[in-house]
């Protein structure tokens, strides 16, 4: 996975303080190795594979299944109806093991996770943060939230108050878009420095810089 070095933190810290000097704003920069630990797609996986296993067998002969269960049940020995429940019982717990166990190396099941799930947590952890690090932390609600979930590939921004209503949402789309390029290209550091300096442009035009401007949130990464 993709890792922030010490050069790639300075670089992002650097841009902050640079972008913080044009305008009231406070860019906040964080990056997280995924939103989300997305167990529940693998439990929702396991389940659909251990309801397909009655519906594929729905259309395989009796016969097939007495032949399967030979070994078992002897050459003569009929298949009874509670013979029959318990082989299906079987591969309802195969289906749902194997996939579960399958689904917890954690490649596969992001890759079977649907982009718009992805999307939804991102957005979810995003706003979690910045709750607790950015919002209504400035004496001006001037604060932004830039963040990064590597797993992911994606990238949010929420604004404070005094820039939400500034801004539409549609703005920050540039400073994303090269932030998740950066990263696809293995510059991730450059990425985000990229988007903070896309970021302050917006802010320095919304907000410009005032003589009572103090620097009121850190301009280190936060790496978690």
């Amino acid at each position: 996975m993709t890792k922030f070095t010490q050069a790639d933190h300075a670089l992002v810290t650097a841009a902050v303080a640079r972008a913080e000097l044009a305008s009231d704003g406070e860019i906040v920069t964080i990056v997280a190795d995924k939103s989300d630990s997305y167990h529940d797609v693998g439990l929702h996986y396991a389940v659909l594979a251990m309801l397909l296993v009655p519906a594929v067998f729905a259309f395989v002969p009796r016969s097939c299944i007495e032949w399967a269960l030979q070994p078992f049940l002897g050459w003569n020995a009929g298949l009874s109806q509670g013979a029959l429940m318990v082989f299906l019982f079987v591969k309802l717990a195969a289906a749902f093991l194997v996939v579960r166990f399958a689904l917890a190396w954690m490649p596969l099941r992001m890759a079977l996770t649907p982009g718009s799930t992805k999307s939804r947590r991102v957005r979810r952890r995003a706003l979690l943060l910045f709750k607790i690090g950015a919002e209504r932390r400035t004496v001006g609600r001037t604060g932004v939230l830039i963040y990064l979930s590597l797993f992911e590939h994606r990238a949010e921004i929420v604004a404070d108050e005094a820039i939400h209503g500034r801004v539409e949402p549609e703005v920050w789309g540039d400073a994303m878009a090269t932030l998740v390029e950066g990263v696809k290209a293995g510059r991730p550091g450059e990425g985000m420095a990229s988007a903070v300096e896309k970021v302050g442009a917006v802010l320095a035009e919304c907000l410009p810089r005032s003589s009572e401007d103090t620097n009121e949130l850190p301009d280190r990464l936060i790496e978690l």
